[in-house]
């Protein structure tokens, strides 16, 4: 029983108490926060009792309980809000991001860590400061954005040793080694680990001990030193089990299946690996789940098991889409939640003194550089897949009867439509900051519209719909266009008619208005006999997020962000949109653009192929399959690839020998494909004037200043085989000082 005379420092002292004890009691410290918590009630303190239930909801989270954690933590942030308590508030928020980014939702995670981070810096709380950079290097850290982990742990060693807290230091080192094995500084990382392991000593954080012990065990593992690295796991795995944390086991267990098949010690590797996948599946630990499948997928590969082999890639790739499709759809439902926070961010008090107002801004600009750096890290991690995807596509295209090309036909479509999807999430971040800019070349008009049609053919059939494309016989064969930025415009409005149309016809018309000098005047129509829109719904039709009332109670359904995008699109072409539409009758949707009339493109044919013949490329890609595909294609063109796994691999080979062509990677370990780039223009070697194309996943590239006056192209991912073709000719026929 609580005694009603526990004061106000009591209950603090009896959280502290608690919170030192959940890295080795934490069924303790749970009772003991029990116990604060009812004391908190009886004084009636909302501030206590917030933090009362902060802490429940760290330690329901440490537990795995992240339900429990969340409807605490959401109960801490009402009784903060009640006392305009903004720290508190941001506590609470802390835990709800934790529970978020363990349990894959990366892009909710970092939303809230980024709102944490800015009540932090407010106040200069650099105690939480440095726990929440922590937090989003994880995140960074899982998004494959490496250099953006490094940059925030090393934020988090400065915050730590800002309020001397030696935990909290340690914490960032684990991590911070980790980054540096990956870089392959291995000695560095042996370094900064032991560091972190002799600061949990003197500390006492049995909890981060193990995860200190675990970290140094990867980095004997690095070094071949297999006895010490089975020790230290062993080690973690003792003490995880002891407080509970089955994450922690399973990232123990893993690397221990890397280290027995190191060591020759398969079956051992097996069975720690399959008790990974066991517990991740009943956890819904994603992470853990995708790696264990496919290390075993790997390992049965190697052993001939072609059926279990199977079994497991399968496992991998069901989870790894799932993965993908989820953070596409949240991101696109989160958006609103981004732009509203930079919003927020940017309305400063004017009443507020200089010095406030300053803080806020630089908060601001951070916070908007996350935000692009997250949509940047997610832009690479899509579409670095789909790169390899649709180019194996091709090439198996090319080696295929007329029954695998139906099949491999399907397969290009749905991963059309992916693309379309990001590019649609990307594009329209790009567009909202007006940073989108027109890629044009020169294009078959008539097979390019003949292609939406296509794509777009079979949806209408399913739905037993009449999909027809008129193109007046005056439209040239030939315009310089953007090709995604056009197939974006038609394929939503076209989607959108099949969409919202149970019978009758979708009807694409294009007409040429007029003719003026090299220029044609060419309007474009998609006419639908579909469910119609009413005039008072008309006005709103085209903002963002935004789904007219007729409509938001069908199956249909929708993300309100196509006609937006669509807009937006239609106005970076210098024109408008408009529709015409009649509730029960259908709808109408037109706008008109000055397209240049071309020469016809270049085209990548077998008796075009000897253009490239002899030549020789250097490809820099830490990518295996993107590697291998690039190989497989530039054989077939005659082109001999030399091949290096990071930006200073490819630096020393362009001082070897001259090449004819480099096909640069952005986003690489040890150094960076602008950096590369720029050293290689800088520094004599034979290459200073070779034509350098950016190749990349990142779509933010090509808006970017950095490296815009070395690159000679920028070649993004899913690459077009066409396009590297024209590119990888046409460089070949100007001067180099034109490239230079």
């Amino acid at each position: 029983m609580v005694q009603d005379t526990m004061s106000k420092a009591e209950i603090l002292q009896l959280l502290n108490d608690a919170y030192k004890k959940r890295g080795e009691e934490l069924n303790t410290s749970i009772k003991l926060t029990k116990k604060a918590l009812e004391a908190s009630r009886k004084l009636q303190d909302s501030s206590l009792i917030g933090k009362s239930l902060t802490k429940l909801a760290l330690y329901a989270m440490v537990k795995g309980e992240h339900e429990k954690s969340i409807k605490l933590s959401t109960e801490a942030i009402n009784c903060f809000k009640s006392v305009d308590d903004e720290l508190g508030a941001a506590d609470a928020n802390y835990s709800i991001a934790g529970v978020y980014y363990k349990s894959n939702n990366y892009h909710l995670g970092m939303f809230h860590l980024i709102d944490c981070l800015s009540i932090y810096r407010k106040h200069g709380d650099h105690h939480n400061e440095s726990r929440t950079l922590k937090s989003l290097g994880t995140v960074y850290e899982v998004l494959g954005d490496y250099a953006s982990a490094k940059s925030v742990y090393e934020g988090a060693i400065e915050a730590a040793q800002a309020v001397g807290d030696k935990n909290l230091e340690s914490n960032a080192y684990n991590p911070l080694s980790g980054i540096l094995l990956r870089y392959g500084k291995t000695q560095e990382a042996m370094d900064l680990i032991q560091r972190s392991v002799a600061m949990k000593q003197e500390t006492g954080d049995t909890r981060g001990y193990a995860f200190a012990v675990y970290g140094r065990g990867k980095v004997y593992l690095k070094m071949q030193r297999y006895e010490e690295a089975e020790r230290d796991f062993l080690e973690a795995v003792g003490i995880h089990k002891s407080v509970g944390d089955s994450f922690g086991i399973g990232m123990a267990y893993t690397k221990m299946g890397h280290l027995y098949v190191a060591t020759g010690k398969i079956k051992k590797a097996k069975k720690y690996l399959k008790i990974v996948v066991k517990q991740s599946e009943e956890r819904n630990q994603s992470l853990l789940k995708y790696k264990s499948n496919h290390f075993l997928y790997e390992i049965y590969k190697g052993e001939g098991k072609k059926r279990k082999a199977l079994k497991y890639l399968e496992k991998y790739l069901d989870e790894k889409d799932a993965t993908v499709n989820s953070q596409i759809l949240k991101v696109i439902h989160n958006y609103e939640r981004i732009s509203r926070m930079r919003s927020l961010e940017k309305e400063a008090s004017l009443a507020r003194e200089k010095a406030l107002f300053k803080r806020k801004q630089e908060q601001m600009e951070e916070a908007t550089k996350m935000k692009q750096e997250f949509l940047s890290s997610i832009s690479h991690e899509i579409r670095t897949p789909l790169n390899a995807v649709t180019s194996i596509i091709s090439l198996l295209e090319e080696r295929s009867g007329e029954k695998d090309k139906k099949l491999l036909t399907s397969l290009r479509f749905s991963s059309k439509n992916l693309l379309r999807i990001i590019n649609d999430i990307l594009d329209f971040s790009k567009l909202d900051s007006n940073k989108m800019k027109l890629e044009t070349r020169s294009v078959r008009f008539k097979d390019f519209i003949h292609n939406i049609h296509s794509t777009y053919h079979g949806l209408a059939m399913e739905k037993g719909l009449l999909f027809r494309v008129n193109i007046a016989p005056e439209v040239s064969k030939y315009y310089e266009i953007d090709e995604t930025k056009m197939f974006q415009i038609l394929g939503n409005l076209v989607s959108n008619a099949i969409k919202y149309t149970e019978k009758g016809s979708v009807e694409m018309s294009i007409d040429l208005v007029e003719a003026q000098g090299k220029t044609d005047v060419i309007h474009f129509s998609v006419t639908d006999t579909g469910i119609g829109i009413p005039s008072k719904e008309k006005e709103r039709l085209f903002e963002s997020f935004y789904m007219p009332p007729s409509v938001t109670t069908r199956k249909e359904g929708g993300t309100g962000l196509g006609l937006a995008i669509v807009k937006k699109l239609v106005q970076l072409h210098d024109s408008c949109i408009g529709c015409e539409s009649t509730p029960g009758i259908g709808s109408r949707f037109n706008f008109s653009l000055n397209l240049k009339r071309s020469k016809p493109p270049l085209q990548t044919d077998k008796t075009l192929f000897k253009q490239l013949k002899g030549r020789v490329a250097i490809v820099a890609e830490d990518n295996e399959i993107n590697a291998m595909v690039m190989r497989e294609l530039l054989k077939k063109w005659g082109v001999t690839l030399k091949r290096v796994n990071n930006g200073k691999q490819a630096v020393d080979m362009a001082k070897e020998e001259k090449v004819d062509f480099i096909l640069m990677d952005i986003h690489m370990p040890v150094m960076n494909g602008y950096d590369a780039t720029q050293m290689i223009r800088n520094t004599d070697n034979p290459n200073r004037t070779t034509p350098i194309f950016a190749l990349t996943a990142d779509s933010t590239v090509l808006n970017e200043e950095t490296g815009s006056g070395y690159f000679s192209g920028v070649l993004l991912k899913p690459i077009e085989i066409d396009r590297l073709f024209e590119a990888l000719v046409y460089a070949q026929r100007i001067k180099p000082e034109v490239l230079s």
